[in-house]
């Protein structure tokens, strides 16, 4: 895909996929969401009441986009439009993607899943939770969205992924400083008083230079993955169907990025300690991943261990029934252990 590409050149014209839907003309309201990227959200009913929500987004506003090394034609909006098909019982909701030649913005429309997609702050049953594990390894197994089967695409590149909202990505000129680093810095200060010293040593290497952490993902196999699989972004269909929504990162890369993000990013959901969220997920694989439980544990302390040092602080319990404290002690034990077998 030429890098170059016009979104107006690859995506119809909003005003065709609004009328497909039947919402030519329908108002827009705004539809309060909790996402942080800079992408605006809004409501439409078509004549028969029923509800769907418009993601409007483009480089310009949207920091993320701009520190994942994004293009004019969102990856988002691309993969609605042109990505591959998921396996059964994994759904992209999206309708559709289209361009609004008037504001400059790609719009994403999507049925409105506000009873659908889990509470991010509630916890998860864990019947629940063996649903979206099931449908996550099926999306990473099924050989159609193995890295060799998938067409060139707007992928979200490895090192910017797990840099994202590092230290040093929040303390130096970009996006990222812009957008959160008032957010997120205090946390990473309380990281620093916090966890151990091994521990805190390695996290600043890596931020410092994430090449052999780069490297170690490269060196296993790659698949399609979400890519920000906050459980605020996922939801159970009435079929079923694990629905996925916000696919701003999506990857061809290892399942330790997904597995990784997963684990930091939903600590106040998941009812099971860590190390029992990765044996289900691999027994519902069928398969092992030693080496890629321990690059997982890596990429969710380098991209969130400002948060279990902001819990450790404020003496938060998760919904595991595990304390902060005792969490924070067992990613840095588990942390260095990690980094000396496969880095």
């Amino acid at each position: 895909m030429a890098a170059g590409i016009e979104p107006g050149d690859e995506l119809e014209p909003l005003d065709g996929l609004l009328g497909r839907h039947g919402l030519a003309g329908a108002a827009e309201e705004p539809f309060p969401n909790d996402g942080w990227s800079g992408a605006k959200m809004t409501r439409l009913l078509d004549a028969s009441g029923r509800a769907y929500v418009l993601k409007r987004d483009s480089l310009g506003q949207d920091w993320i986009a701009q520190a994942t090394a994004d293009r004019p034609l969102l990856r988002e909006a691309w993969f609605a439009a042109h990505g591959p098909a998921l396996p059964r019982g994994i759904r992209n909701p999206a309708l559709g993607a289209a361009w609004d030649g008037a504001s400059n913005e790609v719009g994403i429309l999507m049925p409105d899943l506000s009873g659908t997609l889990f509470d991010w702050d509630a916890p998860l049953p864990v019947e629940s939770l063996e649903l979206v594990l099931g449908a996550l390894a099926a999306m990473h197994d099924d050989p159609s969205t193995s890295s060799g089967r998938i067409d060139d695409g707007i992928w979200c590149p490895i090192r910017e992924r797990v840099t994202l909202i590092c230290r040093p990505s929040l303390e130096r000129l970009g996006p990222a400083r812009d957008a959160v680093a008032n957010r997120l810095l205090p946390g990473w200060d309380a990281w620093d008083r916090r966890a151990t010293p091994a521990a805190r040593a390695l996290v600043r290497s890596l931020a410092a230079d994430p090449r052999p952490l780069v490297r170690a993902l490269r060196a296993v196999p790659a698949t399609l993955i979400h890519g920000d699989l906050k459980l605020a972004n996922a939801g159970i269909g009435a079929d079923g169907a694990v629905e996925l929504v916000d696919w701003q990162m999506v990857m061809v890369a290892p399942v330790a990025i997904e597995l990784g993000w997963f684990l930091v990013s939903n600590v106040t959901a998941l009812t099971l300690p860590p190390d029992e969220v990765l044996a289900r997920y691999w027994r519902a694989r069928g398969q092992e991943g030693a080496r890629e439980n321990d690059l997982a544990i890596l990429v969710g302390l380098l991209l969130r261990g400002w948060r279990k040092g902001a819990d450790t602080e404020a003496g938060v319990v998760h919904a595991s029934g595990i304390a902060a404290a005792d969490d924070l002690a067992w990613w840095c034990e588990r942390a260095v252990d990690a980094a000396r077998r496969a880095l």
